[in-house]
């Protein structure tokens, strides 16, 4: 991996701060969705592998939205990260770490940020050089306390959050120094999606980029 991708996703995930965790049915549907989260100051997405339609949402999303920042969440195998480079992903999301993932993204030139919620997982991701890393699932996972004891000791690694995280909580974990960004889902709830709500969605959007930015 060129450190100057690397550099480049990690500053622009500190100054956008929340990273909408997205799952489409409809791979349509993303084009005003991105409309909305971009016109409301939120140019980042995170299509997640959760359903079929994410190639083909990241394809039509880098399409509609060149300039955007787009990843692909979910990623479980080289399989998904494949389709999900070849559609126009910028970088790779996985839940948890699989060391055959994160190969084959380092061979493939492309970032991945994999998940960890313990000291066994982030050793195994130092070990391969990595060290920006999702927290998931973050509440679950014993949230702010756990991150804290988690940083402690691992002073070269640095955080986003996922799960669990919203309006009433982003705040709390944005002050943690040494987390970049939280991936949240609260603005791009799969009903609203579903039933088209683009300005419901584009007004959360706004207001979550004030809040995080106050």
């Amino acid at each position: 991996m060129t450190k100057s991708i690397e550099a480049t996703l990690i500053a622009q995930l500190k100054q956008l701060k929340i990273v909408p965790v997205i799952a489409v049915d409809r791979a349509e549907d993303i084009i005003p969705l991105g409309k909305a989260l971009c016109d409301n100051g939120l140019p980042v997405a995170e299509i997640t592998f959760r359903s079929d339609a994410a190639a083909q949402a990241i394809r039509l999303l880098r399409q509609a939205q060149p300039d955007m920042l787009i990843g692909a969440g979910t990623v479980l195998n080289a399989e998904q990260l494949d389709a999900a480079q070849a559609a126009g992903a910028s970088f790779i999301v996985s839940p948890g770490f699989n060391p055959n993932t994160v190969k084959a993204c380092q061979q493939r030139d492309i970032p991945i940020i994999p998940g960890v919620n313990n000291p066994m997982a982030i050793e195994a991701a130092l070990e391969m050089g990595l060290t920006t890393l999702k927290f998931f699932p973050a509440v679950a996972s014993g949230g702010i306390d756990m991150i804290k004891a988690l940083l402690a000791p691992y002073t070269q690694i640095q955080l986003m959050p996922t799960g669990g995280i919203d309006v009433n909580n982003i705040q709390a974990f944005l002050a943690i120094p040494r987390v970049i960004a939280c991936g949240g889902s609260w603005m791009v709830k799969p009903e609203l999606v579903r039933q088209g709500e683009w300005q419901q969605i584009g007004e959360i959007t706004r207001q979550a980029v004030k809040l995080v930015n106050q």
